[in-house]
Formats: C-alpha cells, structure tokens, sequence
C-alpha cells in the first residue's frame, strides 16, 4: 500500500483538541487522513472505510463524570459491531491523551479482556493535584510489539510535552503487580516517564509529571496495534515546536514526535 492510499479517521466530538495538528502530521506523511465527526462514522460513512482510527487530545464532552468516560461509552454503544471487527482485524488505533483515557473507559486498553467490559485501569487525577503542560522526557520499553514505535529503538529516550489534568495511570488496587506482569509479560509496556539520562522516575515530580503508577506513559494492547499515551506526538512532529528550539545552532526539521507516526504508516504500508 502507498501512503497516498492509506485512510486515517481522526475522530471528533465536543471537546476535542489537537485534531488539526494530528491531521497535518499524517498529512507529512503523504497520508490521507480526515477530521470526522462520531455522528458522520455512525450515518454517512463506515468506520471500515478506514485503515487507522485516532483518537485526539481534548476534553471530549467536557470530561463529565470522568475524562474519556462519555466518549468511550458512546462509541461501544454507536460504532460497536463495527469498530469490533476494526479490532479484530487488527487496523491500527491510537488514542492520544484524552483518547487515552477513552481506550481505557472503552476497554480497548489494557485489552485482557473483550471490548465492553468493565475498565481494567484508569487514568485519574494527576498527584500533585492540577492541569500539567510541560515537556517531559519518556524511554521505550517496548521490545518490538507496538507498531507505533517500530522507529524507535528499545530504552531509547524520546521528549514529547504532556498537557493534562486526569493522567496518573493505575491499575486496580490489589492488583497492580499482577496487572503489571502481565504488561511485561505480553511486552506490553511502550512508554514510561523518565530524566533525560533514560533513569525512571520513579514517581518523583516533575520527572513524573502526574503520580503515574510505575510511571507508565503509554501502553499497548497484546496485539501490538492499540496504542495509547498521555503526551502529545502531534505537538512534537516539528523541529520548531521544540521547547528549545531558538538555542539551537540548527534547527531540526523533525521532532521525537515524528517516530510514532511514521511507524504506523510504515505498518500499513507493508499490510497490502
């Protein structure tokens, strides 16, 4: 499959931020992808249609009752048989920050169980209590599973900036280390908070920006193709969208961000 032929649907509600620079993004990439609204995939067109699903950043419906949770309800209850043979197929799905939280509420990830089952993790309020937009630095624990980060070679470190106030991740207490072997276990485990030496965090703030249990930033589901994290690619797709960029004797033509999507494309170029 050329790029030119791949499908992305970026999908939008009330809420919804950051769709646009997703969009450009894949746009580089000589990708068409396409901002649409939930009501559009359920009446005007076919979620199938579609090699990639996104779920953007934002505040999907203003993060009643908890962040992601009407969103993800929303869409198990309008895109279900649909959207669980995209799974089944394994078309690739990202949620980013507040689509994070909507994978996890859907129950897309972790993915030990079907989708429409009770949430096996949340994304809670951040500890210390208040909305974070800092950059933050991650290091790749995947091993080769997630099909998001293929470009980025394992325990390599990679800065991308976080922009939230629900993004400590943790499992069900009680049952956090089993549910965390079994993240390892299945390679599972792709993105966690760390210094700018690659040394984990360990919960410590700033270094973890939001009390993140283990300090887990992103993960996939088992099948390596469902990937969710709390920082933001789209805002590092850009050398110039870099913090520093202005103290540089070069500017960089590309960000960490980058990596993420062009490993996607990657993906779906080699499927056809």
């Amino acid at each position: 499959m050329k790029p030119n032929e791949i499908k992305v649907c970026i999908l939008r509600v009330g809420g919804t931020n950051c769709d646009t620079e997703t969009k450009r993004a894949f746009e580089d990439l000589d990708v068409k992808a396409e901002v649409v609204h939930i009501n559009d995939v359920v009446n005007k067109c076919n979620l199938l249609d579609y090699h990639a699903l996104v779920f953007p950043g934002g505040f999907s419906y203003g993060d009643y009752v908890r962040a992601g949770a009407i969103l993800a309800k929303g869409v198990v209850a309008k895109l279900g048989n649909s959207l669980k043979q995209f799974v089944r197929e394994e078309h690739p799905i990202l949620g980013i920050c507040n689509g994070f939280q909507v994978l996890v509420e859907a129950g897309l990830l972790p993915g030990f169980d079907q989708l429409g089952k009770l949430p096996k993790a949340a994304l809670a309020t951040n500890l210390p209590i208040g909305y974070r937009c800092m950059w933050v630095h991650l290091k790749h624990e995947s091993k080769g599973k997630c099909v998001f980060t293929t470009k980025i070679k394992n325990s390599a470190v990679v800065r991308i900036p976080v922009a939230h106030g629900e993004g400590r991740f943790m499992f069900e207490r009680g049952k956090q280390d089993k549910d965390l072997k079994r993240l390892y276990e299945n390679d599972q485990l792709v993105f966690r908070y760390c210094n700018e030496e690659g040394y984990a965090a360990e919960g410590r703030f700033p270094t973890n920006p939001n009390g993140s249990f283990h300090d887990i930033a992103g993960i996939c589901d088992p099948s390596g193709t469902i990937f969710g994290l709390m920082p933001h690619p789209e805002r590092a797709y850009y050398g110039w969208q870099q913090p520093d960029w202005t103290r540089k004797e070069k500017l960089a033509k590309r960000g960490d961000g980058k990596l993420i999507f062009e490993s996607v494309v990657e993906y779906l170029k080699s499927r056809l």
